[in-house]
């Protein structure tokens, strides 16, 4: 019950107050972030953090002048591989190694990987990636909310101007959704005392036979 009241208190908060969020509140949401599973743990995204306010001024036009992104705490740009390559694949198989020790099983898995994932389209491999990205997403929403830190999921942004403006395509990564942490600004946001709206569980689930 304690988790669904902290998922009852957040809300996609609509302007932020400037207040700096605690480094040890950051951290727990950028572990959460990687204790997210992902298919055959690969991981194949990477999260980064924007601080300055130089930088959130650049990207602030580029995602519709939302001012979350100019007066959060930490931005969070959440990136996915642009495609599954034999390197990327084994990378991260060689990190697994390194903690679990070679397997016979799990290299057989690993070739398997290589042979599903090389030469098949980039953009459904990428699309692949991207779905991996956003599970990883909302583990960082929901971890935001048991630390009483307020998240706006926004992506509502041009991809290819971020993309361009933080050099991504060139690091094979394209951009998914963007996450400013920070506090709500109480007296600015119209939407802090709206009720949340959610469609009745009887529609949204169905047990089925």
């Amino acid at each position: 019950m304690e988790f669904l009241e902290h998922l009852n208190w957040r809300y996609a908060t609509k302007a932020m107050n400037g207040t700096t969020v605690d480094d040890t509140k950051i951290e727990t949401i950028l572990e959460a972030i990687n204790l997210a599973p992902t298919s055959s743990g690969l991981q194949p995204f990477e999260v980064l953090i924007v601080k300055t306010d130089e930088l959130k001024e650049k990207i602030f036009p580029i995602s519709n002048n939302q001012s979350v992104i100019k007066d959060c705490s930490h931005l969070l740009v959440f990136t996915a591989w642009d495609d599954y390559t034999t390197e990327r694949i084994n990378e991260a198989f060689e990190s697994m190694y390194a903690v679990r020790g070679f397997s016979e099983r799990w290299d057989e898995y690993r070739k398997f990987l290589l042979n599903t994932y090389i030469g098949r389209d980039a953009e459904l491999n990428y699309q692949h990636a991207a779905r991996q990205a956003y599970i990883a997403f909302g583990f960082a929403i929901a971890a935001a909310a048991t630390e009483k830190v307020d998240a706006t999921p926004i992506e509502g942004f041009d991809p290819d101007a971020l993309d361009a403006l933080l050099g991504l395509r060139e690091k094979g990564l394209r951009s998914i959704i963007l996450l400013p942490l920070g506090y709500r600004d109480a007296e600015n946001d119209w939407l802090i005392d709206m009720p949340k709206a959610r469609k009745a569980k009887s529609i949204l689930i169905k047990e089925i036979d």
